[in-house]
């Protein structure tokens, strides 16, 4: 057991490589607009939903 903790950080310590500042900003901000854009499409097609069911039973 202790080797597998040995292993696993020298793993995350030497082995991983780790973004830099300014690619963890880039995906992050790309991570945020997929997040809008997804929210935004689910959103409208919600409204056309709620339009389309009010039409069909004239509320």
């Amino acid at each position: 057991m202790v080797q597998y903790f040995r292993d696993s950080y020298r793993e995350l310590t030497q082995k991983v490589t780790w973004p830099t500042w300014t690619e963890l900003q880039k995906t992050t901000l790309v991570v945020i607009a997929g997040s809008v854009f997804l929210a935004c499409t689910v959103a409208l097609m919600d409204f056309v939903w709620i339009k389309l069911l009010g039409v069909l039973y004239g509320s």
